[in-house]
Order: C-alpha cells, then sequence, then structure tokens
C-alpha cells in the first residue's frame, strides 16, 4: 500500500511479514504473534497505523495500565463489546474474574455481526507483565484461538526475547518477528521527514546529519532523538534567522549550535528540566562554559542533617583517617603538614578516588562538625541509608560483616561544595589536599 509506505519509514519488511500473516479479513490468522525489539524500534507505532489503516476490527490495552488479571480481561472484553455495539450507541460494563470467564464472555461479545466473520486481533503492548500474572494467562492467551474457537490473533509486543517468556511446563509457540533497531540512516530519513514546513528539506536534513553525528554513538533511542532534534531546533536556525548566515553556511551554523549540543549530551535520557526551561537556558549566555542546574545530583534535595552526614563522608573518604585529630579537635596543638606528609603520598587524595571508611568515624566526624549536639538516633542512620539508596554513598562489602558496615561517598568535588554552601560550611577548609 503507498499510503502505508509513506508513514511507515524504515519497516517494509516487517510490515510485508505481518501483512501476509494477516491474509483476508475472512481468512483464520496465525493464532499468537510474538513481536519484539528494543525500545523505540517501531513495534507499537507499526502495529497500530497497521491495524488502523487496514481497518481490522481490534483492541489494543497495555499491560503496565492494567496491572491485575482482572483489570486486563475486563479492559479487552469491554472495549470488543464497545467495538460490536458500536452500530448500536449503547453497551454495558462485563465484569470478569478468571480466564474461564473471559473464554465464555469471548465468545459471546464476537458473535456480533460486525465481529463475525473477520478476524478479531487482540495487542497487548509490555507483554511482558504478564509473566509477573497468573500462570494460566499466557498460555491461554497463546491458544485463545483453539479455546473459544473463535477467528482471533493475540499480538504481543514485549522488550525481551521469547525465550524469557517460555513456561517450563511448555506452550503454543507463537510466530516470533523480530524487530532491529534502526541504524544511522534509517534515523537520518525518518527524522529528516518531521522537517518543518517554513525550511527546505535539505537543510533539515544538514541539521540532523550533525545532530546523529553528535549523539548516535550514545543514544540510539528514536524518541530521545526526536526530543533532541525539536529541542535545539531553534538554536541551529537562529544564525539562519538574525540574518548571518545562509541555509548553506555550514561550517557557521555547526560553530553555533556546537556548544549547546554538548551541553544538551550531558542530559540525554534525564528529563531533569522542561523543554521551556531549557529553551531559557539557552537564551541566559552568561556562563556558555556551565551548565546550570542540569546535572543530575544539583537537583538532590536533602533534609538538613543528610547534607551534613554527607559532608561528613565525603571528608572520610578523601581525608586520611590520621588527620582527623588536626581537622576536627579543637585543642590538637600546632601540627604542621610536613610533620604527617608521607612520601608515598605526593599524589592527591582526589585522583586516586575515595577510601572507605568505617560507620563510626563518619559518625564522630559529623559531630565535630555539627554544631548542635546530635544524638546517634535511628532517624540519623536511616538518613544514612537514604543516601545510600540515593547512590551518594556506597555500601562496601557485605552487611553482616562483624567490624561494622564501611561506605565510600561517591559525589564530586563540585556537588559536595555546592551542598556545603546551603549549610554555610567552608568545606576546603578541611580537606588535606587543599592545605
Amino acid at each position: 500500500m503507498p499510503h502505508l509506505e509513506n508513514v511507515v519509514l524504515c519497516r517494509e519488511s516487517q510490515v510485508s511479514i505481518l501483512q501476509s500473516l494477516f491474509g483476508e479479513r475472512h481468512h483464520f490468522s496465525f493464532p499468537s504473534i510474538f513481536i519484539y525489539g528494543h525500545t523505540a524500534s517501531g513495534k507499537t507505532y507499526v502495529t497500530q497505523t497497521l491495524l488502523k489503516t487496514l481497518e481490522l476490527p481490534h483492541v489494543f490495552v497495555n499491560c503496565v495500565e492494567c496491572f491485575t488479571l482482572r483489570l486486563l480481561l475486563e479492559q479487552i472484553l469491554n472495549k470488543l463489546n464497545h467495538l460490536s455495539s458500536s452500530e448500536d450507541g449503547c453497551s454495558t460494563e462485563i465484569t470478569c474474574e478468571t480466564f474461564n470467564d473471559f473464554v465464555r464472555l469471548f465468545k459471546q461479545v464476537t458473535t456480533a455481526e460486525n465481529l463475525k466473520d473477520q478476524t478479531v486481533y487482540i495487542v497487548l503492548d509490555k507483554a511482558e507483565y504478564l509473566r509477573d500474572m497468573e500462570a494460566n494467562l499466557l498460555p491461554g492467551f497463546l491458544r485463545l484461538q483453539e479455546l473459544a474457537d473463535r477467528n482471533v490473533t493475540v499480538l504481543f509486543l514485549s522488550e525481551i526475547v521469547w525465550e524469557k517468556f517460555r513456561p517450563n511446563t511448555g506452550c503454543f509457540e507463537p510466530f516470533v518477528l523480530y524487530f532491529p533497531d534502526y541504524s544511522i540512516g534509517n534515523l537520518q530519513k525518518i527524522l529528516s521527514h518531521d522537517h518543518p514546513p517554513e525550511y527546505s528539506a535539505d537543510f533539515y536534513a544538514a541539521y540532523i546529519n550533525i545532530l546523529l553525528g553528535v549523539f548516535y554513538t550514545v543514544c540510539r533511542d528514536l524518541k530521545e532523538l526526536r526530543h533532541l532534534a525539536v529541542l535545539n531546533f531553534p538554536k541551529y536556525c537562529e544564525p539562519v534567522v538574525k540574518g548571518e548566515a545562509s541555509e548553506r553556511d555550514t561550517r557557521k551554523l555547526w560553530r553555533n549550535i556546537e556548544p549547546h549540543l554538548k551541553k544538551a549530551m550531558q542530559t540525554v535520557y534525564l528529563r531533569e528540566i522542561s523543554s521551556s526551561q531549557w529553551e531559557k537556558l539557552q537564551k541566559d549566555d552568561t556562563d556558555p562554559g556551565q551548565l546550570k542546574g542540569l546535572s543530575a545530583h544539583t537537583h538532590v534535595e536533602l533534609p538538613y542533617y543528610s547534607k551534613f552526614i554527607l559532608i561528613a563522608a565525603y571528608l572520610a573518604s578523601y581525608n586520611p583517617a590520621r588527620t582527623d585529630k588536626r581537622f576536627f579537635l579543637k585543642h590538637h596543638g600546632k601540627i604542621k603538614k610536613t610533620n604527617f606528609l608521607k612520601k608515598h603520598e605526593k599524589t592527591s587524595n582526589h585522583l586516586l578516588g575515595p577510601k572507605p571508611f568505617p560507620l563510626d568515624r563518619l559518625l564522630a566526624i559529623l559531630y565535630s562538625i555539627v554544631d548542635s549536639r546530635v544524638a546517634p538516633t535511628a532517624n540519623i542512620f536511616s538518613q544514612i541509608t537514604s543516601l545510600v539508596t540515593l547512590q551518594l554513598l556506597t555500601l562496601v562489602g557485605h552487611d553482616d560483616q562483624l567490624d561494622g558496615p564501611k561506605y565510600k561517598c561517591t559525589v564530586s568535588l563540585d556537588f559536595i561544595r555546592a551542598i556545603a554552601r546551603t549549610v554555610n560550611f567552608d568545606i576546603i577548609k578541611y580537606l588535606y589536599d587543599f592545605l
């Protein structure tokens, strides 16, 4: 179909296989089809577009939304009931508890005149969630055509291979169809197809070529690349809009967009700020070398004492244990750095990376840097656990070790300085490397 080829790009072989499997409306199709591939490889889009274009009766259900057996079965039956009673305009809600009831009710619903003599398609998106439901559900859907004695095909869409689905007891094998990742040529063609009408196709294709040159090595996700293309295109067009460059002046356009693409590279897959905030950031060129507020950690809001725990953990990770007396004991006397500098410590501790430290050392540093007395309550220990969950601290070794847990601080110097500023703590004064 020429119309379908214009809508579904770079998936001609998959569309052809599906069309041949579907056959004519009144033909019995394959009982179950398993379609798998990585995220954003066109599985859902191709299936939906094909069923809508061919005007085949179908029900589309997302297994993430229908997280229980009852929700899933009722959603399918009610959508089918709506299809069969669309001419009458009146339909009643169907309730269904078990798969046995589902087969019985499915037979009743599909006796409608407009569903009787043609194949009905049930599409289960995110089908990997079916594995967490009742054991009889997946084998039942695979054999629904046989159990219900109706012309029905169930399509499973998943990012996981069929071998991860197959039950140990065995089941009816579906027809397996693989959707490979888009190549760089495919992505170029698909993204160039979205060009704005006010600009030429060649101009937008050149922009997509630059975008893929930067991002293709780190991101193959079509959705993410499409988002990045829309987000950064106004900046690419800026010299053309201002009259400073023509559409063919590729070098000047590249120089203008390069620093902004480097900024965007730091936030691939991270929706830390909205598109409008990103555009506002791009217009603010006061500090082009630094990406303000786009680090994943700078958006972490921590409780007051958690900040001090993190600061204490950083000091324990990057200061040698024997320097604690100098930094945290009030009447330590005069100790020069040269007195405790060893030969093997010429290298900066920040270059060597964080060192593990025991819990009691962390608490000792915490009590010395916090002005008010902090009791070692369960609240403090739970905050340490929260920092580990947030991956700001890492637990080293096993939970059951006898000498108590050891931790490492995994945050950067810039991040800890930002945290320290919020509690008016000068962390540089307490770091051994900066003496």
